[in-house]
């Protein structure tokens, strides 16, 4: 199987006076795994139908391949869906829910089954064969919706929250399946999330959506420890964003701001005018003093958050505003609520960024 470049140009939908997309611009590689990130209502499904010839774009170009797809019918194009909810048939065996696509492009029989075994091989559901949905595990189900979807070739594979009905354990388990499984096939994923631990796993690069628009596309190392906005920040990953006062820009790119009643210098100049958060991860703060001088604030432990591998410690500002402070759990003993500690950081760490979707007004269906 061979891969599907995915262009959107300009890509605009509408249901009536309703806007859903907002002028979307994408360019996803051949043979990539490719994430729509957001929350309900940000317009990442609706995009992901207007690709499969689901819905029909008011504005804008779909093209695979350099071929413009816009106004094709679904069945014309050379992409699958898988959903959420799998749509298997109930009263037909997996084999026959995995042929049932083979049968409107007359493949002769000896070759569908063939491709329908490899399919199912892939997916390891080859000993399943001749059991029905109701006979399966969420998981298995959704492996045979795979295997129904990629047995007839696609160039381009739509998943729309295919893990969202499974178990967390079974979700994390899947999720590296699904990689695997891409990368063997090498064709062109294209993922519609919510779960940014999905995105975070699966993903060769990603895109945040909010308001019908895309605010940051890029790996997801580049997004989570480069965030364009506080808005990407928040959304992908756990942040501390604060309002802040600017004091005043300090030497070498820096920028001075008043955070809790005192003075801390960020390693950022914020690209221009306007409102600003500052933005911290909960791992890049620490409750003990490093060997160099960073910027420290002092605080006292609101509440202890215990959560397996790691434990949060809330802290209040002289202010009032709190800080979480992530730490690995195995720490002999952690501050308790009540007590006086200093929140240490470094300059690098402290991001000064405009809000972002934080500030669009309104939201999208």
């Amino acid at each position: 199987m061979r891969g599907g470049r995915v262009q959107l140009e300009g890509l605009h939908k509408s249901y009536g006076e309703v806007p859903a997309v907002r002028g979307v611009d994408l360019d996803v590689a051949p043979g990539e795994f490719f994430s729509l990130l957001g929350p309900s209502g940000c317009g990442k499904t609706t995009t992901l139908r207007m690709i499969a010839g689901f819905e029909t774009p008011t504005s804008g170009s779909i093209l695979i391949d350099a071929a413009d797809v816009s106004r094709v019918p679904p069945n014309e194009r050379p992409v699958n869906t898988v959903f959420q909810n799998y749509a298997l048939f109930p009263f037909m065996s997996v084999e026959d829910n995995v042929a049932f696509g083979l049968r409107y492009q007359k493949v002769p029989k000896a070759d569908a089954r063939r491709k329908v075994a490899e399919a199912l091989e892939m997916v390891r559901m080859g000993q399943y064969a001749q059991r029905r949905p109701g006979q399966l595990s969420g998981g298995q189900q959704q492996r045979v919706a795979l295997a129904r979807a990629i047995v007839l070739s696609p160039r381009v594979l739509l998943l729309d929250e295919p893990l969202g009905a499974l178990d967390a354990k079974l979700r994390k388990t899947l999720q590296i399946e699904l990689k695997s499984l891409q990368e063997s096939l090498g064709i062109t994923f294209i993922y519609v999330t919510h779960d940014q631990e999905e995105a975070l796993t699966m993903s060769d690069r990603l895109a945040v959506m909010a308001g019908g628009l895309i605010e940051q596309v890029g790996t997801p190392a580049e997004v989570y420890d480069g965030p364009a906005t506080a808005y990407v920040a928040d959304f992908l990953g756990s942040a501390n964003i604060l309002d802040v006062e600017v004091v005043g820009p300090a030497s070498e790119g820096r920028t001075s701001v008043r955070v809790g009643g005192t003075t801390v210098q960020c390693g950022n100049r914020p690209s221009d005018s306007g409102d600003v958060k500052l933005v911290v991860r909960p791992e890049r703060l620490s409750l003990e003093a490093p060997a160099e001088t960073v910027p420290s604030i002092p605080a006292t432990v609101a509440r202890v958050v215990y959560q397996g591998p790691t434990t949060d410690i809330i802290v209040r500002l002289a202010t009032g505003e709190e800080l979480v402070v992530r730490q690995p759990s195995e720490r002999v003993a952690h501050p308790q609520p009540g007590e006086a500690v200093t929140v240490y950081c470094r300059e690098d760490a402290l991001r000064l960024l405009h809000p972002g979707a934080l500030t669009h007004p309104g939201s999208v269906t």
